[in-house]
């Protein structure tokens, strides 16, 4: 098969690599593993160039490490590395007040090493107790219960970063304790990835810097890009988890929603990015309306006095911090739309027919239809067919044509 047959559309340039293979197999093994990072959105033919065997080894290294730095910079991630210290608390006070929220325990506190020390960043209440849990303690667990405190380490691999430390009156569920435990290696993987950043720049701009160091920052980036992948979907289905027990699903309705909205993707042929954005969206659809004020999350220096109450104020701003982190800000429009109808009558805008977002069209015939197959408290679950005839009969009213096709389709397989 010739070279040009192979490619495929929704696939990222560095899995069709012929560009970069050259011969060296770690430069082949690194332009492969970083498609499973990046989204092929984010890569343009002209970065594919770039690092194309056209430049020399060392020069090469450079550009990949700047478009990876470039991409998981302070804009494009959560980071708190360039607030000041008020900036600082404001954001992680919010994180703790929402988890309290989420969770309904007393209290939520964020802790970070700072010379040795772990000092408390982030605060849901006004107390000024301080914990009696050391750092060789974090060193050793991930969790350790004191009492009415359950502490879980924050860490980037091995190492902590700092702590969260949960008060309540009972001892936390499953599916709490894992949703803490999923935000404290996302902050603790975000917050490590921002430090190597700024080292690897440091590096780029150095003009003595060996070729062997570059490889190594090459190395630690991509193995905490991956890192930062892997407990960002952790987080998203910890999250939809703990939202289900919240709401009294005798299963779980995110994680089942989720999956077949992914169904009703492959039926419609959408890409793999796409596909993986509506799975998400799905799992998170029950938080209710998520806004994002990407201005605040944007900035990388001073906030304003405005900026700073609306983050003590917004009573989901820990939720948008957390989903802001790379790409899962992306699945606030299907979120944020699927309570619209294709005749124009849903809300919050009254967008009709192909104007919703497609996810968010999706994601509404999947909700409804895993919600009338699930067992509530307060009723049986209905027969599949009931529940295709209840849906089929409100196409072109509530629901697309061709994403009710699809569903009917991905449940009688």
């Amino acid at each position: 098969m010739a070279k040009e047959e192979k490619n495929e559309v929704g696939v990222s340039l560095f899995g069709q690599s012929d560009m970069v293979a050259g011969s060296d197999p770690i430069e082949e093994m690194f332009a492969l593993n970083l498609g499973d990072f990046i989204s092929e959105t984010l890569i343009s033919e002209e970065f594919a160039k770039k690092i194309s065997i056209s430049a020399n080894k060392k020069d090469r290294i450079k550009n990949q490490l700047k478009e990876l730095t470039d991409i998981y910079s302070t804009k494009n991630t959560l980071c708190v590395l360039n607030f000041t210290s008020g900036e600082q608390q404001a954001i992680y006070t919010s994180i703790a007040k929402s988890v309290v929220q989420m969770l309904e325990v007393k209290e939520c506190k964020i802790y970070l090493i700072k010379d040795d020390e772990l000092v408390v960043v982030g605060n849901s209440s006004d107390t000024k107790e301080t914990t009696d849990i050391s750092l060789a303690d974090l060193i050793y667990e991930d969790i350790i219960e004191k009492g009415d405190s359950t502490c879980i380490s924050m860490r980037s691999s091995t190492l902590p970063v700092g702590m969260i430390e949960i008060k309540a009156d009972n001892k936390l569920e499953k599916d709490f304790t894992e949703l803490i435990l999923s935000i404290a290696n996302l902050l603790g993987t975000t917050i490590t990835l921002q430090m190597e950043v700024e080292r690897t720049n440091a590096l780029i701009e150095a003009p003595d810097t060996e070729e062997m160091e570059l490889k190594q920052a090459r190395a630690e980036l991509t193995a905490l890009i991956g890192d930062l992948c892997d407990y960002q979907q952790n987080f998203v289905e910890a999250l939809a988890n703990a939202v289900d027990r919240k709401g009294q699903y005798t299963v779980s309705h995110s994680r089942n929603t989720a999956k077949l909205a992914r169904n009703i993707c492959k039926k419609l042929g959408l890409n793999e990015k796409t596909t993986d954005l509506i799975y998400y969206a799905g799992l998170l659809q029950n938080i209710g309306k998520i806004t994002l004020p990407e201005k605040i999350f944007a900035t990388n220096g001073k906030l304003s006095p405005e900026e700073l109450q609306k983050i003590k104020n917004h009573t989901n701003i820990g939720v948008n911090l957390l989903m802001n982190i790379n790409f899962l800000s992306e699945v606030v429009p299907y979120i944020t739309y699927q309570t619209e109808r294709v005749d124009g009558s849903g809300t919050p805008e009254g967008l009709k027919g192909q104007s919703i977002p497609l996810g968010s069209r999706i994601i509404a015939v999947a909700d409804a239809y895993s919600a009338m197959t699930s067992d509530r408290p307060y009723r049986k679950a209905m027969e599949q067919a009931q529940a295709i005839e209840i849906i089929t009969s409100e196409v072109d009213k509530k629901w697309d044509r061709d994403v009710v096709n699809a569903l009917i389709q991905a449940v009688k397989q």
